[in-house]
């Protein structure tokens, strides 16, 4: 049984303390399929938030099976499954590729053939087993709630939590929907809370819980709702309830609860003697033994048997117990390496899938690099050195110092510009592979982590494949640019590191930004901007103040790679660099320090947004 008591959720609005949630008390229990309505802002989704633990209470308790939940912590992700609003499956997958991910995430299997047995249970239980094979971006609204139902069962949840999930259906597939719920709550015992706009298809729940301002205005069976209310039918229940405050609807509750609910026990007791409604056998068995405990009368305490002296373990009347049913084992969820494979190959598999991401990705590695070669023919050119004649006139002196000058003003600045603009569009190249990939899927993954998906698993997953793409990235820009323009130095080892490291520093940097995000498009605008501002506050093309230098200088990845590559140029070529700008170079240790440290930053702030719960409100 579900019970709440006096359970509030409050807010501070304008610096007062507002209940959304207003002293709620119901009692549901197993195998009960109950609706929550009410007007807009009443306080529906909030409440199912606040009994799936999501919102915590601010007063009051919940309990389950006699478990009290605001004291011993909440339901484990097997016992409860939660379906928002909002499509929770990636339109790249198939129906059956989604609910399989979905039971590697949350159950672990014996192996693949006890794998396949619950994916199929659970395609025939919600109606998908022709459609397995169907992706995702073509279902109907109705398809898709079947599937997100799908993904939830696949744990055997006791307790399902259902928000607005028939909103936007035509009515057939609403009440297809609705229909299916009630098929649910109707086997292994399992509680369903649904929240709807909707007062169609009431007939179809066990029970109709009205909310008002928060407040409970009434919980009982379909057939009392428009006799409690006193219409005629439930299109008047809205403009009913605004006609008297909250407090007075929740106070007239009050004194009715009691009636009401020995009213649904007995319609539940007659689901059970029909055969409608049936309990797996310990819960079935518990149910008896409730009953039995009310029903018993107090025998005479004098009278005794001679059975009672018995001590012998085969005794008649030990033979004559029962054997109790055992309840099911409970679901254990697997791992954290099988929750990083499954979710490592479900990117991959969605990567390669996404024909627009694909070709972008390659369109970036074909034509950065080539902009990059645009400078190599002025980068390639020899450079004069100072002749060792010491006869020569002063007028030859001057004019060989005026060549080698103009030669390393023309040959370093083309040199700078490679490898700035290296650094640069490695930037830009990891901003676009990070920006979107955790803000971009963050209703998903607080779904995902609601089921019991470790976010250590989550992170590493996006770690490894990003890192992939990063490696793809670097070395084809540097394997590419070092085929028109070869590194002028004794290890071109070194610069690709350099690279590599930007590219990487960037790419956690703005995966960083991505999970704080809850919004994609906010972490895009603010990954360009942090690209953009690269190059002007390097210090590569304009030497910045040098009272700001300190300041900007160790945010600006591109510069250190910038920075690092240059000292490891021979030295004619970095007096060549150092002849076209007044920017202090730093050592090349130096800049591996620090671009690990923005990798770690990067990271660490990834782990922080990621694990931190960001649902939308």
């Amino acid at each position: 049984m579900l019970e709440l008591k006096d359970v509030c959720f409050t807010i501070q609005k304008d610096g007062e303390p507002v209940n959304l949630v207003d002293k709620a008390s119901l009692r549901i229990p197993r195998g009960h399929f109950m609706a929550i309505v009410g007007p807009s802002g009443c306080g529906k989704t909030t409440l199912l938030k606040t009994i799936a633990g999501l919102n915590p209470e601010s007063d009051g308790s919940l309990w389950w099976n006699n478990r009290n939940l605001s004291e011993e912590g909440d339901l484990e992700p097997n016992e409860i499954g939660y379906v928002p609003q909002f499509s929770i499956a990636y339109d790249q997958l198939t129906v059956d590729e989604s609910i399989e991910a979905a039971t590697k995430l949350r159950v672990r299997t014996k192996n693949s053939k006890d794998l396949d047995q619950k994916i199929d249970q659970v395609l025939a239980e919600t109606g998908l087993t022709e459609i397995a094979d169907r992706p995702v971006s073509v279902l109907s609204g109705g398809q898709k709630r079947r599937l997100g139902l799908a993904m939830e069962l696949v744990s055997q949840p006791k307790l399902l939590l259902c928000d607005e999930v028939t909103s936007g259906l035509d009515p057939r597939s609403e009440r297809e929907i609705v229909n299916l719920l009630h098929d649910i709550s109707r086997e292994q015992g399992r509680i369903v809370l649904s929240v709807t706009h909707s007062l169609a298809h009431l007939e179809l729940y066990d029970s109709i819980l009205v909310l008002h301002q928060g407040r409970v205005a009434f919980h009982g069976s379909p057939g009392q709702l428009t006799h409690y209310f006193g219409v005629e039918n439930t299109e008047m229940v809205y403009p009913q309830l605004a006609k008297q405050d909250s407090t007075k609807w929740q106070q007239s509750w009050l004194k009715h609860v009691e009636s009401y609910y020995s009213k649904l026990e007995k319609n539940r007791k007659e689901l059970i003697e029909q055969g409608i409604l049936k309990l797996p056998p310990h819960l079935a068995e518990s149910e008896n033994d409730d009953t039995a405990e009310e029903d018993e009368t107090v025998e005479d305490e004098n009278k005794t048997t001679d059975l009672e002296n018995l001590e012998d373990d085969d005794s008649p009347t030990e033979k004559r117990k029962p054997k109790k049913a055992s309840p099911p084992p409970p679901v254990r969820p697997p791992s954290l390496v099988s929750q990083f494979t499954t979710l490592l190959g479900r990117r991959l598999k969605i990567f390669f899938r996404d024909r627009g991401q694909v070709f972008l990705q390659l369109a970036i590695l074909i034509c950065f690099p080539i902009l990059v070669a645009l400078f190599s023919p002025r980068a390639n050119e020899n450079m004069r050195k100072y002749s060792e004649t010491t006869n020569a006139s002063e007028r030859e002196v001057a004019l060989e110092d005026k060549a080698v000058k103009e030669d390393r003003l023309r040959v370093g600045s083309a040199v700078s510009a490679i490898i700035m603009f290296q650094a640069v569009l490695l930037s830009l190249m990891g901003a676009n592979n990070a920006a979107r990939e955790i803000a971009g899927e963050r209703e998903i993954l607080e779904k995902e982590k609601f089921g019991g998906v470790s976010p250590i698993a989550y992170l590493l997953s996006k770690v490894v494949f990003l890192s992939g793409l990063v490696l793809v990235q670097s070395l084809w820009m540097a394997g590419f640019v070092e085929f028109f323009w070869q590194f002028k130095g004794p290890s071109f080892t070194t610069h690709v590191v350099f690279l590599i490291m930007i590219n990487a520093a960037m790419t956690a940097i703005c995966l960083g930004i991505s999970s704080l995000m809850n919004s994609p498009d906010k972490a895009s605008l603010l990954s360009i901007y942090l690209v953009g501002f690269q190059l002007p506050l390097s210090g590569a093309v304009l030497a910045l103040e040098k009272n700001l230098e300190p300041f900007f200088q160790p945010f600006i990845s591109a510069y250190w790679a910038w920075s690092g590559s240059l000292d490891s140029l021979s030295g004619q070529y970095r007096a060549a660099i150092k002849s076209v700008t007044e920017t202090n170079l730093s050592a090349a240790n130096i800049c591996f320090f620090v671009l690990g440290a923005h990798i770690i930053i990067g990271l660490v702030a990834s782990f922080v947004g990621t694990s931190r719960p960001q649902w939308e409100n």
